[in-house]
């Protein structure tokens, strides 16, 4: 049997890509070292301010936000806040809800909900069978990124951090790369560039797999909602999910190899396509057109359920 290779503890996991064997404690310091170091790459909080963490209540975003804690939390210069939306899927999100605000006040964190129902007034449960061609995700998608935007700018936030992980981040570049987008390659997160109307997202966790987040969770005793949205099954990511499984099996690292290779791209992607000059929608979102894409969809399902 062997032991941690740091010291003589039993090992609580093995790191396959680097070949290393890792007991609890020494884990926990392992992730916490590279987070930490994404953070200070990410941000420049200096000055102070605040942060808006955008909490589901899954492992990702609960380990996101008891770091961002961890890093900040002493700091009276740093106002941490955590953004959870409700997209109104009875059964799943219900139950997180209660555990997130539960955490929050154990860490003295402030807990600001919004919903879909207020801001579009639909609910996922009343999208999803009217989705048509596309995915109920594409729909959430959107909706959340408005609405994490939305509070986050409201609370004047200079962050809005999310619990984007290596294994999301990975599979967000080969779908970008698949679909030819390379405008929006151009755009995935963390942002260094501020738009007005847009805060920039960081991600503590986006070289973090994870397997890594899931057993950080568990070894750090943090609360965490494992259920799966009803509406997941249909996501397009799923595919890439599985590609890019298959490829991390065959060869140990490639999820890091697919995000170091976006990096060295970036720059040249950022000089070729600058930032667009955002117009602001009529909900005050920033926007390319005359609308927002939230409100463009939330327009089209509400035509679907009246039956126009």
């Amino acid at each position: 049997m062997p032991t941690c290779d740091l010291c003589s503890h039993d090992p609580v996991t093995y790191i396959r890509y680097n070949g290393t064997h890792l007991c609890a404690d020494h884990f926990k310091k392992y992730v916490q070292k590279r987070v930490k170091k994404e953070i200070r790459r990410q941000t420049d909080m200096r000055s102070g301010g605040t942060i808006a963490v955008a909490v589901s209540g899954g492992k990702d975003s609960m380990v996101t936000l008891s770091l961002i804690h961890d890093v900040f939390g002493d700091r009276p210069d740093v106002d941490i806040q955590c953004i959870t939306i409700d997209e109104g899927i009875v059964g799943y999100r219900d139950e997180s809800i209660d555990l997130v605000k539960d955490f929050c006040k154990s860490i003295d964190v402030k807990y600001n909900q919004v919903s879909f129902k207020d801001s579009f007034d639909v609910t996922m449960d009343d999208v999803a069978p009217l989705s048509g061609d596309s995915s109920p995700c594409t729909y959430c998608g959107v909706f959340r990124r408005k609405l994490m935007n939305d509070a986050a700018r409201k609370m004047n936030a200079k962050y809005l951090v999310t619990g984007l992980n290596l294994d999301d981040t990975a599979q967000s570049i080969m779908m970008n790369f698949v679909r030819g987008d390379v405008e929006r390659l151009a755009r995935l997160g963390p942002h260094k560039k501020v738009q007005p109307g847009l805060i920039p997202r960081i991600q503590p966790l986006r070289l973090i797999p994870e397997k890594e987040s899931l057993l950080y969770a568990i070894v750090s005793g943090l609360p965490y909602h494992d259920g799966e949205c009803p509406y997941a099954s249909e996501a397009l990511r799923n595919q890439f999910r599985a590609t890019v499984d298959d490829l991390e099996n065959r060869s140990p690292g490639t999820r890091f190899s697919i995000v170091s290779s976006y990096d060295t791209l970036l720059p040249m992607l950022s000089v070729n396509l600058p930032p667009a000059d955002l117009k602001k929608c009529e909900c005050g979102e920033p926007t390319l057109g005359k609308q927002c894409k939230a409100c463009e969809l939330s327009s089209a399902v509400k035509k679907r359920i009246k039956g126009l």
